[in-house]
């Protein structure tokens, strides 16, 4: 054990305790079939949520209208955990179907007048940004997209087009194209230099790499649960406390009113992050996903973010080595939990490298995205046989 003057950071590469990953491996069937290195895509899920999709069904089966208090309690028990873990305070945050309606929601809150009307992005940015702005110029939305010229954030580019015409900049925290990230510290004091508002898609790093919304000071943040905190189709919006009493929504639904569970008439909005929620919600996906966020949880942000930087640095190491193209910056602090390689006729490689039970994405690159489960071991196997495949 380290002495605590020298307790590695967050940053330090270290393996996660051999003897508490081998019981948290044991909480994920999938792992029993294969080396899965897809978590930037879609993230293993726990045995755990057996349980619960059976006591879900006992449920419809004897139905009763009194189970959706408990089905609240789950609710808003999910969107606190997510609180905790991103250093929100409880009620900050909501959940629903996708981070589409989330944002499309946030999105519906402003007034796209002149002379405060641009949205910056970037085009790093996963499709579902520009995609919902290029829908609000209907309202007078003027989307502006910064181009990077390669993997990497064009940083300076972006400070030199955020200025005060700026209503939002949203940016992703890290890319899901490259494995890049972004200096949230540096944009959010740009942004708010000049009055605009900062919203994160954190959905490629919440879960693999620390995020303090508060200490950041971030306006919004969004993510989901599929990846990284080892869940299924729900995700969650953050909105800071003081800027979410200021903003009233046009997609909106009755669950957002001030009254909603009295089932009467709603007088005005809910008072914390619940005026950003929709209609009837789906319980389920929140419920399921609650397991994986706990077993996360135990481990610690902290702990899971230097066994990820561990991992990635293997395969940085292996790809090197042996002649492969890194996409993904060599740097801990500029990467997320996935490395990109660049190979040859990808996507083919990664369907064969499937059939050897060897579970990758391809997305223009390689991408390959270790977890908290995974082993050094199960590193060193993938490359040794994605080198044998680039052979061929």
């Amino acid at each position: 054990m380290n002495p605590p003057d020298s307790a590695p950071g967050p940053d330090t590469p270290e393996c996660l305790d051999a003897t508490a990953q081998a019981a948290l491996r044991a909480e994920f069937p999938l792992l029993e079939n294969c080396v899965y290195l897809n978590n930037n895509s879609t993230g293993a899920v726990p045995r755990g949520a057996e349980h619960v999709l059976t006591g879900y069904w006992e449920t419809l089966r004897g139905w009763r209208d009194d189970v959706w208090h408990d089905w609240h309690v789950g609710l808003d028990r999910y969107a606190d955990s997510v609180a905790a873990l991103i250093g929100a305070p409880p009620g900050s945050v909501v959940t629903d179907a996708n981070l589409s309606t989330l944002l499309a929601r946030v999105a519906s809150c402003f007034d796209y007048r002149a002379p405060r009307d641009r949205v910056v992005t970037t085009d790093l940015e996963y499709p579902t940004v520009p995609f919902i702005f290029n829908a609000f110029r209907r309202y007078g939305a003027r989307l502006h997209v910064v181009g990077s010229g390669g993997p990497r954030f064009d940083e300076d580019a972006l400070d030199a087009r955020i200025d005060e015409r700026t209503l939002l900049v949203c940016v992703p925290h890290a890319s899901f194209s490259s494995g890049a990230t972004i200096d949230l510290p540096r944009l959010v004091r740009r942004a708010h230099d000049v009055g605009a508002l900062v919203v994160v898609d954190a959905f490629q790093t919440v879960g693999v790499v620390p995020l303090d919304v508060t200490a950041l000071g971030v306006d919004v943040v969004l993510g989901g649960a599929h990846k990284w905190l080892c869940g299924v189709a729900t995700a969650f919006l953050y909105v800071r406390p003081d800027l979410a009493t200021r903003l009233e929504p046009a997609a909106t639904g009755w669950q957002a009113g001030d009254r909603a569970l009295t089932f009467q008439p709603s007088t005005g909005w809910a008072a914390d992050a619940r005026r950003f929620a929709g209609g009837t919600p789906f319980p389920l996906t929140s419920l399921v996903s609650q397991v994986g966020l706990d077993l996360l949880a135990g481990v610690g942000a902290a702990a899971i973010r230097r066994h990820s930087l561990a991992c990635t640095s293997r395969v940085i190491q292996r790809a090197t080595a042996a002649g492969i193209g890194v996409v993904s910056p060599v740097e801990p602090h500029r990467r997320g939990g996935v490395v990109c390689l660049d190979v040859a006729d990808g996507e083919a490689v990664k369907r064969r490298l499937l059939a050897r039970d060897m579970v990758c994405s391809w997305r223009g690159y390689l991408r390959v995205g270790p977890h908290v489960y995974n082993t050094l071991e199960e590193i060193d196997a993938f490359m040794d046989a994605l080198e044998e495949e680039l052979d061929r």
